[in-house]
């Protein structure tokens, strides 16, 4: 059974509360998950009234709130802000796997968080964006040599991962003034998912540090290179306690001060902590937040903030999650075994994780009438089918909701990261559309100015099945004849 929490809807209220339902004088939403709520129902009935979701080409679309976006960003600056010693030098970079599209990119450069890439591709996505160089971060566990040369050339910053590819560094001479590190592994143990879990004692990434000689390894290796500066280590992901994450911050910073003992000189300049704060998936306020983590880390790793270091962090999903909503048309309603099903046109291509690991990645759904407003009826046990061809192409089960019908939608929620911008050719499904939205004065108050005062920015345009047929061979049909 799926236990997704919030999925029911009560009358047209943006939070599922009878008590902010719109009146005559509708108030403004009381907390920063019912404002977000509020600006999501009035974009999803512009976006029906606006054809950007019909019953022809485009049965889906992705919807993403530019104001949650500012506002994420903003409270990661002031929440490390807040705990960092005066002048610390402190750069936020966005891991750019979360949400590959350039307009994305340059909004958060916009609000002064730069790029964390992890191949050849992310980085031409930043460099598109005009992310400069020294607020690039380049983390992979593959770097190819030309990729090593290439970060070199740009000035751009990089972390080893292993020590193969730090004996091709060698090889590459790096100047004093390279911005280079060596990602570690303090093998702490798994989270809730394995599949997200980076500080195991076997995972693939960084060195780990718990294997026979590799701490003294690793403390020669920055004793015999002077241009290694930097040291990484990135241990959280979904499904990963906070205390967790701040022990892996803590060993890292242990180890950065060994080693500078070690030289007998602050060799390690920068401590890189990477991101992967967990997200909420049960409901619109953000829990945990920014400030209860960079609070956390303050006390759990006091130096940290000490301004002995600069620090770089590398957030993904918790900057972009809650601010991306996948709308998508209910084709066609039936029953089977007695479960009513709602068949819609998001499945598996917009929602790879929440398919395939249901249990790891649940999601909200949100149920709009044909009209894009919430439903109110009674909630109904029923599955929320994809249109992709395999049984399993469910994005929820036996979950209570209104009763859809066709013509309705849908709207998962919280898939600003991680679904809509890394779309699944199954089936050769195009990949949606994706529009930014911003609100009038409607935003403040989801009042009866409402969807007039929505405005979209065209993120990525829908992909058209000439353009399937293009990248899928159709211009050499005869390439495999004799």
């Amino acid at each position: 059974m799926d236990h997704a929490h919030s999925a029911t809807n009560t009358a047209d209220s943006p939070t599922g509360d009878p008590s902010d339902a719109p009146s005559d004088t509708p108030a403004r939403p009381r907390t920063p998950g019912a404002r977000v709520a509020a600006r999501r129902d009035l974009a999803v009935r512009a976006a029906v009234a606006r054809g950007l979701v019909d019953d022809g080409a485009r049965p889906v679309a992705a919807l993403l709130d530019v104001a949650t976006v500012r506002e994420s960003a903003a409270a990661l600056r002031t929440a490390f802000a807040a705990v960092a010693a005066d002048g610390q030098d402190v750069l936020h970079t966005f891991a750019v796997k979360a949400a590959a599209l350039v307009p994305v990119l340059r909004l958060l450069s916009d609000c002064g968080v730069g790029a964390e890439v992890a191949s050849p591709g992310e980085l031409a996505l930043a460099r598109a964006a005009g992310v400069s160089p020294a607020h690039t971060v380049l983390d992979s566990p593959a770097k190819t040599g030309a990729e090593l040369a290439e970060a070199l050339a740009l000035g751009i910053a990089l972390n080893a991962d292993n020590p193969e590819e730090l004996r091709r560094l060698d090889a590459l001479r790096p100047s004093p003034g390279a911005r280079l590190g060596l990602r570690v592994n303090p093998q702490l143990g798994a989270g809730a998912i394995d599949a997200m879990s980076t500080a195991t004692a076997t995972s693939k990434f960084g060195v780990a540090l718990r294997d026979e000689g590799a701490r003294d390894w690793v403390v020669r290796a920055y004793r015999d290179r002077p241009w290694l500066t930097r040291l990484h280590c990135h241990v959280g992901s979904q499904g990963m306690p906070l205390e967790a994450m701040a022990a892996g911050v803590r060993a890292t910073y242990e180890l950065a001060e060994e080693i500078n003992t070690a030289v007998g000189h602050r060799r390690i300049d920068t401590l890189d902590i990477g991101g992967g704060l967990p997200v909420d998936f049960t409901s619109d306020e953000t829990s945990p937040t920014f400030d209860t983590y960079a609070r956390l880390l303050a006390r759990t790793v006091p130096g940290l903030f000490s301004g002995r270091y600069a620090l770089v962090t590398e957030f993904g999903r918790s900057l972009l999650a809650r601010a991306g909503t996948v709308l998508a048309r209910v084709e066609y309603a039936k029953s089977a075994g007695g479960r009513p099903v709602a068949v819609t046109h998001a499945g598996a291509q917009v929602a790879v994780r929440t398919v395939f690991a249901p249990e790891a990645w649940p999601l909200r759904v949100r149920a709009y009438d044909g009209r894009g407003r919430p439903k109110d009826a009674p909630p109904v046990r029923q599955d929320v089918a994809g249109p992709c061809c395999f049984a399993g192409d469910l994005v929820a089960r036996d979950r209570e909701l209104p009763l859809l019908a066709a013509g309705d939608h849908v709207g998962l929620l919280d898939t600003g990261a991680y679904y809509f911008s890394n779309p699944f050719g199954y089936n050769s499904l195009p990949r949606p559309g994706v529009y930014g939205f911003t609100c009038g004065d409607g935003e403040a108050t989801g009042g009866a100015e409402g969807a007039d005062g929505v405005r979209f920015l065209s993120v990525r345009e829908p992909q058209t099945l000439d353009d399937i047929v293009a990248e899928s061979g159709g211009g050499r049909p005869d390439a495999l004849l004799d």
